[in-house]
């Protein structure tokens, strides 16, 4: 009579179980004075929801006395360890596009990028600054007049700023820097892509018929406080857009409100450029909601 044979192993014939581990990314960011970003959280804390582990890096210049002559070696690092991407913050949005194989287009237009996406060893700019204001300002003032509007700041923000808000529809854009040349480029820039409804101006003039002020300069942020305009320009029946969100209840935010102005905090542009990167990073849908009440959360907090 036979002897039983044991129980055999699985066949390596067999189909495999599906694996249970999370997906892993890695992300970072690159500029200086970075410490207080707010991106590695937003970014680890939407990836939970979508069973991913996602680790964000903080990569601050400041910190080993670099500047952006180091972002070849970073942007290669970052290919070589297998990053998804990175975003980019001051003083590399203009630096880092020579280093990269390729621009979107909006990126291309706006001459400037805050988001790097490796795939495939291609690194490729893009810029969600824009859509990302746009996603804030929708969002707060949905129904507000475009029909005049005065940006003030034509710096990286500004500049993404102005292509958004003419491709909202904005009829006419008067442009006002500390740098008259600056604004007069954006204007010049902008009115070669969208027709000429833009122009450089003087913030007085400009305000005195404005439907609307897009405030993109530094001042108001923690480290900078103040109102970057007389408060007696500003009129009730106007709309103010803020891009300074730490804090969030910033002077011109506060004075507006008094005034009776329908007001968009800073805080819609740092989650919607943080929406359309963690997108173009992960290929996963966000949930928006969710991340600008984590946001609110983490600015309250500290």
């Amino acid at each position: 009579m036979s002897t039983p044979l044991p129980d055999s192993p699985v066949s390596s014939t067999q189909p495999a179980m599906p694996s249970t581990s999370p997906r892993k990314v890695l992300l970072g960011l690159i500029g200086s004075g970075i410490q207080k970003s707010l991106s590695p959280a937003l970014h680890e804390e939407e990836a939970r929801h979508h069973c991913m582990r996602l680790h964000y890096q903080l990569i601050d210049l400041d910190r080993s006395a670099s500047s952006a002559l180091q972002l070849p070696t970073l942007l290669s690092a970052a290919r070589i360890m297998g990053f998804a991407g990175c975003n980019v913050t001051y003083p590399c949005k203009q630096a880092v596009i020579p280093y990269l194989d390729s621009l979107s287009e909006e990126a291309r237009a706006m001459g400037a990028v805050n988001t790097v996406l490796i795939r495939d060893g291609q690194l490729v700019g893009h810029n969600t600054d824009g859509s990302g204001w746009a996603w804030g300002f929708n969002r707060a003032l949905p129904s507000a007049d475009l029909s005049r509007v005065v940006l003030l700041g034509a710096g990286g923000a500004g500049a993404a700023i102005a292509h958004a808000v003419l491709r909202l529809g904005a009829e006419h854009l008067t442009i006002v820097d500390a740098q008259p040349e600056r604004a007069a480029q954006l204007a010049a820039d902008v009115n070669a892509l969208y027709g000429a409804r833009a122009e450089a101006g003087e913030i007085r003039s400009a305000m005195a018929n404005a439907t609307g002020l897009i405030h993109a300069t530094p001042t108001g942020m923690d480290k900078l406080p103040g109102l970057p305009i007389d408060a007696a320009l500003l009129r009730p029946a106007m709309w103010v857009s803020e891009v300074v969100y730490f804090p969030l209840d910033t002077t011109l935010v506060q004075t507006a409100r008094a005034l009776g102005c329908r007001v968009s905090d800073g805080g819609g542009m740092a989650v919607g450029q943080a929406v359309g990167a963690f997108e173009l990073f992960t290929g996963e849908a966000p949930d928006a909601a969710r991340m600008d009440a984590h946001f609110r959360r983490l600015v309250s907090a500290r």
